[in-house]
């Protein structure tokens, strides 16, 4: 008669750990069966009656009269010592394959690292190469052009400082050449602008197409 037994009872009844029951399953010592997604452990109830009565009858003293209980406590001794040593040969086993797997895994890891790094390194050299492929040579050298070469600032005068600037005194020549600014001025010339209102001149350009 089959009895199904879970592993935590199996290896409580036995003495030993879940470890342990395990081991036994995975070498074939143990027939387990899987009862709706639960792990259990088929133990056959007449076969260990058998071995149980069997195990008694020896134990049994030739002389019934004298009793001891030395031999019991022996057994038990000898089978826990079994026990727990076959536990801890397979958590021996179980450290060693953790160790095994690590070992692999940190090889593994360095392994990829490695390669991102020479990828991530070949990707910058191709990047700077490109830009510098793209910098055309004529923008370098129109740079350099504006940099030597710098503005000058716009001044702007009143009327009244430019034809002092000309040393144009008489007022009907002023009132003339203003005319013809004004008239400038409307045409859209760059080089007058009106600010507040008052007619300004910008002081570095020439005006020799107004005055003559």
């Amino acid at each position: 008669m089959e009895k199904l037994m879970k592993p935590a009872e199996y290896a409580k009844e036995l003495g030993i750990s879940r470890q342990a029951v395990y081991a036994k399953i995975k070498r074939g010592i143990l027939t387990a069966k899987n009862v709706e997604g639960k792990l259990y452990i088929v133990v056959d109830t007449k076969a260990k009656t058998q071995k149980g009565f069997e195990a008694e009858t020896k134990a049994a003293p030739k002389n019934p009269t004298v009793t001891t209980t030395s031999a019991p406590q022996a057994k038990d001794y000898k089978a826990l010592l079994a026990a727990k040593d076959e536990t801890i040969s397979v958590l021996k086993g179980t450290v060693k394959d953790l160790k095994k797997s690590n070992k692999q895994i940190s090889t593994t890891l360095k392994g990829e690292i490695d390669l991102l790094k020479e990828a991530f390194y070949e990707m910058r050299t191709l990047y700077i190469q490109q830009l510098e492929d793209k910098k055309p040579q004529d923008a370098i050298d129109i740079v350099t052009e504006e940099e030597t070469v710098e503005p000058e600032p716009e001044h702007w005068i009143s009327t009244k400082k430019f034809f002092k600037q000309q040393k144009i005194t008489k007022e009907k020549q002023q009132a003339k050449i203003t005319k013809r600014l004004k008239k400038a001025y409307r045409s859209g010339d760059g080089r007058l602008m009106k600010l507040e209102g008052k007619l300004k001149l910008n002081a570095n350009k020439n005006y020799k197409d107004i005055l003559n």
